[in-house]
């Protein structure tokens, strides 16, 4: 089942299953922003991302003498279980509850809350997790969407870029072919705010940033201009995915990062791991913003 809002600029739509953003339109122009996940090269629009990021080490994690079998990208994604909560003129809100299920393979009683809002040409997401155990709970949470490009005809994947807030110094954290992050960085942003887009850029998987400046990244036409732009403030990770030579381009905020090839599996010690206390509510958001 698919829920769609629309106000005087964008109309968007969300699937039910996984609470996937599946459709950015203009409603002056009826352009579509959104990849349109072909099957052929990458079946997904836009993931959510909870409560892992990425691979984990050996497909589990270590809990209190306890292994459970974290899913890659966690349980939210393409999950048929993620129910629409509410919706009104101007948001969408989905939500998935622990269950018996759940906690076979992560030990927490959460709640997890995504709403999708409109406001003028801006598409906010927002996060909210809940902790209904008596421990403290550990989670990650991130966006995965995927934009077109080129967007427009007569346009090429080279003659896009994309264009940060602050003047850059970032290499990228090298992925292993299991997935798992390196100890090797490779530069990537040496005294700039520019990325140019290539059919290449990707060859050895996403493109990982720890210690960006910037708090919004734009994507950018050499030769119609801005198009998108990702404001993250809440999330200290940003992931550049495509697959190679695919007309798309993934800004992903995260909260949280892959396991690394040297982790303990201990999920008290991961990376980036957050903590929330029993009874407690985290909140986090990004936004879309839609230059047309």
């Amino acid at each position: 089942m698919n829920y769609s809002i629309a106000n005087e600029h964008l109309k968007i739509t969300v699937q039910e299953t996984g609470a996937e953003l599946c459709q950015i339109q203009s409603t002056v122009t009826g352009k579509d922003y959104l990849w349109n996940a072909n099957p052929k090269v990458w079946a997904s629009y836009a993931p959510v991302l909870f409560p892992v990021i990425g691979a984990i080490k050996n497909g589990f994690v270590s809990y209190k003498g306890q292994e459970y079998a974290v899913p890659r990208h966690g349980m939210v994604r393409n999950n048929a279980n993620v129910k629409l909560v509410s919706q009104t003129n101007s948001s969408l809100t989905f939500g998935l509850k622990y269950s018996e299920e759940t906690l076979a393979v992560y030990p927490f009683k959460f709640e997890f809350l995504i709403t999708y809002s409109l406001e003028g040409s801006h598409v906010i997401v927002q996060h909210k997790v809940i902790n209904h155990g008596s421990d403290e709970m550990l989670f990650s949470l991130g966006g995965h969407p995927a934009f077109k490009c080129p967007l427009h005809e007569g346009e090429t994947y080279e003659d896009y870029y994309l264009e940060f807030e602050a003047v850059e110094n970032d290499s990228t954290w090298l992925l292993e072919k299991n997935g798992l992050v390196s100890n090797e960085t490779r530069p990537v942003l040496e005294h700039t705010n520019v990325l140019h887009l290539n059919s290449h850029l990707f060859d050895h998987d996403a493109l990982i940033f720890k210690h960006l400046i910037s708090n919004q990244v734009s994507l950018r036409s050499t030769k119609s201009g801005q198009v998108i732009t990702l404001h993250f403030e809440d999330f200290p990770y940003l992931g550049i995915w495509a697959k190679p030579n695919a007309h798309f381009i993934c800004i992903e905020p995260w909260l949280g990062i892959a396991d690394s090839a040297d982790s303990d599996q201990n999920f008290e010690n991961k990376e980036g791991i957050l903590t929330l206390a029993p009874a407690a509510h985290f909140h986090a958001n990004y936004t879309i913003e839609i230059n047309e």
